[in-house]
């Protein structure tokens, strides 16, 4: 197609432009009565009209064939996918077949066809355009006026100016469009070639994927016994070589995962930032030394170290596939941290059994990475596998004993003493890799369960200093329940820790991805129940996302410091307000996410609230009348949390309030549970709507010889000397009797409502003490 369209433009440009045209001046009267006829129809102006749409079309042509800046970050792209592909195949080809690198491989080749893929596309885009250009200019053989002008030997010699600028813009054109046609074409050949060198490498790394995959049982190597056990010098430059295709690998991985890696790295320094300024605080305002009594382990020792045991963790998770060099240098990095933080604070014992730990695992680790597979690397291997399930029989305890979770350690011993036993057995029946691989996983399980139980406690000793400086700031010293938080907050970590453990686990293994599949494939089928569609999926992500949002509502107070025993007196009713609208918040956008991710359409949801609307109507009014007046309870704030309230027969100080109902502490120490529908259609009074301060009265009996006067200014005196008296509120002194030496007073002052009795108590004493002094009988 494009050669004949080449044939075409020649021939054009033949005819447009041709300097010496045969025409021969026919006498007949047909030829002069067309002569006529055109030079009674074609004007001049119609001639350079023509040429001048010529010139417009050819300048657009030029325009459109010039590549833009987006075609050269197109060619960058492909140069850069080029170097990539490259680097892969050089690694592929000297690199150990561990299972690490293999999967790095086949995740990388496949991002590289999908670019090289998108790259393919993009060229065959602007091939299109060329093709379409071209065709604006063949066009132009349909302008029979221009055709016309070419023909007219005189009329062609009157515009020879004008025609031969038209030439030099189509030469120009033309050279132009052709080197473009080349550079594409070359281009297009480059992604062509690059496409099969990347199946033909996808190829190799699924079969080596595919020999030490679990499933696949045959030999890969010769039997131990049948090994040739003829001496083989190790040559340095081998193990150099190893070491630079590794290097390599790494550090395309680390350039090329840099963007996660940097922001990674920018969250790990705002929340270092954080824990910085909260110590900072409580050092600078004398409270430093009480985070020992919370039992911390690691923040009081410093932040850096803390915070670079959470990078690491998180790092490790999220680069499942990294190579084997960059995964485990995290590894060991992880367990270089941890050996500082455990220097000062383990027993002699267990730190010589963690550090054999960390020098076994070194050892694996360099003989995977850069020892060929023969006698000497595979009787280390079965060496190293023995040591490690002794290790798990005696010595994992003295490690159990000194971590914070230790329910998971019995898991762990199983897994670690079965892989090291199923490697030696896979080593010695030839199967190298997948025995490599189960050596490494077994260290990597074990060691990674203590780096997440550490991860755990520090994430727990955040929460805490949290809790702790936000009640300093708000003036609350009081040392709370922390174990019992920790307790509560521990559960839905150990969820997420649980997950994180047996992903990097089965990653290990080889299965993780296939695992993945299995599990996407069979949530994501389509199932139908009558009309309705629906998926596992759906189903599972609405129920996580419910839970989410209920777990979250539960244990946002904690961030805000937010514990049940803070002081009745200064209790921030406002924060509690804020705290009750994001909580409903929370949860409204927690169930609207969930309806959507459920993908249930809307037609099949207003049939579902049509039903629940019969529900209501039935049953169900209670508690919709509930919820709603627990809304209108949260926005309205007639009764807030800490309040001290009489509804009805009851009363007490309100202690928590939720959309369904709400909880008073009652003087006796019972909880009353109150429907919201309850408070809100009953008269409430409310004894801290505006303050916290209640008026209340004393009635006593004086008898002696005193004068109104004098009995004033003692019990005026008397109040002003109580701290628990708010002496802001003048006291008022009734007489409700006067006799000779003897009178009936009524005392009213106000206090806090929250210390009432024990106000009265103590001015009865001082007001009896006070009279007492002065001769004058007191009685109440």
């Amino acid at each position: 197609m494009n050669s004949k369209r080449n044939s075409y433009l020649s021939a054009l440009l033949m005819i447009l432009f041709s300097v010496s045209f045969s025409y021969s001046q026919s006498t007949t009267s047909k030829t002069e009565n067309k002569s006529k006829l055109f030079e009674e129809t074609a004007t001049d102006s119609d001639y350079l009209m023509s040429i001048e749409k010529a010139g417009d079309v050819l300048q657009s042509a030029a325009n459109d064939a010039e590549f833009e800046g987006n075609t050269f970050h197109l060619f960058g792209e492909i140069k850069r996918t080029e170097s990539k592909l490259d680097l892969i195949l050089a690694s592929l080809k000297g690199a150990n077949p561990n299972v690490r690198n293999q999967q790095m491989y086949r995740i990388v080749l496949k991002e590289i066809e999908q670019e090289l893929n998108d790259q393919n596309k993009a060229i065959d885009h602007r091939n299109a355009n060329l093709e379409k250009i071209k065709s604006k200019i063949l066009d132009l053989r349909k302008d029979k006026t221009l055709f016309t002008l070419i023909k007219d030997t005189i009329r062609r010699k009157q515009f020879k100016t004008e025609l031969a600028n038209l030439k030099k813009r189509y030469l120009k054109t033309d050279s132009l469009m052709t080197k473009n046609q080349e550079v594409l074409n070359l281009k297009k050949r480059l992604t062509v070639e690059h496409k099969i060198a990347v199946s033909n490498a996808l190829t190799t790394v699924e079969t080596k994927l595919e020999k030490s995959g679990i499933s696949i049982l045959k030999k890969e190597y010769p039997s131990l016994w049948s090994t040739d056990t003829t001496a083989k010098k190790v040559v340095s430059h081998n193990i150099k070589a190893k070491v630079i295709i590794e290097e390599n690998v790494a550090a395309y991985y680390l350039s090329y995962k840099a963007g996660g890696l940097i922001t990674l790295c920018f969250f790990m320094g705002l929340l270092a930032w954080y824990i910085s300024r909260n110590l900072k605080y409580l050092k600078s305002n004398g409270h430093a030394e009480n985070l020992s009594l919370f039992n911390f382990k690691y923040l009081n020792r410093g932040v850096i170290l803390p915070v670079i045991v959470i990078g690491l963790n998180i790092a490790i998770v999220t680069n499942l596939y990294a190579p084997a060099l960059f995964l485990e240098l995290l590894q060991l990095g992880s367990l270089g941290v941890l050996t500082i933080l455990f220097k000062n604070d383990w027993s002699g014992k267990s730190m010589r059994n963690w550090l054999l730990l960390f020098g076994l695992f070194f050892a694996l680790c360099f003989l995977d990475l850069f020892i060929e597979v023969g006698l000497f690397q595979r009787c280390s291997f079965i060496i190293i596998n023995i040591l490690g399930i002794r290790y798990g029989l005696v010595q994992i305890k003295s490690l159990k004993d000194q971590l914070y979770i230790k329910g998971f350690f019995k898991w762990a011993s199983i897994i670690f003493i079965g892989l090291n036993g199923l490697s030696i057995l896979y080593n010695i029946f030839g199967r190298v890799s997948l025995s490599n691989m189960l050596s490494l996983t077994a260290f990597i399980s074990l060691t990674q369960i203590v780096a997440l139980s550490v991860l755990l406690k520090i994430i727990l000793e955040i929460i805490l200093l949290q809790i702790y400086t936000t009640r300093i700031k708000r003036g609350i010293e009081k040392i709370f329940d922390f174990e019992n938080v920790s307790d509560t907050l521990k559960k839905p970590f150990i969820i997420i820790i649980s997950y994180m453990w047996l992903v990097v686990i089965a990653s290990n293994l080889n299965i993780w991805e296939s695992l993945r599949t299995s599990l996407g494939n069979l949530l994501s089928r389509p199932n139908t129940i009558g009309s309705i569609t629906f998926t596992l999926g759906n189903i599972v992500l609405f129920f996580i996302i419910v839970w989410a949002a209920h777990l979250l509502q539960n244990y946002v107070a904690y961030f805000f410091g937010e514990i049940e025993d803070e002081n009745e007196e200064n209790i921030n009713k406002r924060q509690h307000s804020k705290l009750l609208i994001t909580r409903l918040i929370v949860l409204i956008v927690g169930y609207l996410l969930a309806v959507a991710a459920s993908g249930m359409p809307l037609d099949k949801l207003s049939i579902l609230l049509g039903a629940l609307g019969v529900g209501v109507g039935l049953g169900l009014q209670n508690v919709v009348n509930n919820f709603v007046s627990g809304i209108i309870l949260i926005f309205d704030k007639p009764i807030q949390i800490g309040d001290v309230i009489d509804i009805s027969s009851e009363s007490g100080r309100v202690k928590s309030m939720g959309l369904r109902t709400t909880k008073i502490n009652a003087p006796n120490g019972a909880e009353i549970i109150i429907p919201n529908g309850n408070l809100l259609s009953q008269n409430i009074t409310n004894w801290t709507y505006t303050d916290n301060f209640k008026l209340v009265d004393i009635a006593i009996e004086i008898s002696g010889d005193a004068t109104p006067e004098d009995i004033n200014a003692t019990i005026l005196s008397s109040l002003e000397s109580l701290p628990l008296v708010n002496n802001t509120k003048p006291s008022q002194i009734y007489y409700n009797s006067i006799s000779d030496g003897k009178f009936k007073i009524q005392i009213k002052f106000w206090c806090s409502i929250y210390r009432t009795e024990e106000t009265i108590s103590t001015a009865k004493q001082v007001l009896f003490s006070n009279f007492k002094t002065k001769g004058v009988t007191f009685s109440t």
